[in-house]
């Protein structure tokens, strides 16, 4: 199938599958004369794969290893547990930062008395260096993204 066939097959934008073919995730045949990609199902299978692992937040790196293991019939549940535990606490961290954030944004919102009034108060605490600091933690870094709706089929496929 072609570029447009597979990625409505996977849910993914034609633009996606350039990437994931640009960093070396997916590898489609290239068609004789013309150069224009030919994506088997075993390429859309692994497309599919990589839309729910960006899905549950695997970076492109971590997906290059769960691919590795994916093609790996000798992959042991180990090796699989010990990432996704990684990238749960990793997920753990990112939510300790959110709800500093948070907390940060609800005390700067109720420091405003949210009237006409000509009271800059949150502007003023964040353009202010003497102003307290942001509940933001170091640690935090990380990037939020919009994921597609996903539906992974039930029965091991």
């Amino acid at each position: 199938m072609n570029i447009s066939q597979a990625a409505q097959a996977c849910g993914l934008p034609n633009k996606t599958l350039r990437y994931y073919e640009e960093v070396g995730l997916v590898v489609p045949m290239r068609q004789e004369g013309n150069d224009y990609r030919i994506y088997s199902l075993a390429d859309v299978a692994q497309l599919r794969f990589l839309q729910r692992a960006r899905a549950v937040g695997f970076s492109l790196d971590e997906c290059r290893e769960l691919l590795t293991l994916y093609a790996n019939p000798q992959r042991r549940c180990g090796q699989v547990k010990a990432l996704v535990s990684e990238k749960i606490i990793q997920v753990d961290q990112q939510l300790i930062a959110l709800h500093a954030m948070r907390d940060t944004l609800v005390d700067m919102a109720n420091e405003c008395a949210g009237d006409d009034t000509n009271d800059g108060v949150i502007i003023d605490r964040l353009a202010v260096a003497e102003s307290p600091p942001l509940n933001r933690p170091s640690s935090m870094a990380f990037t939020l993204v919009e994921v597609p709706d996903i539906r992974v089929p039930h029965g091991g496929s």
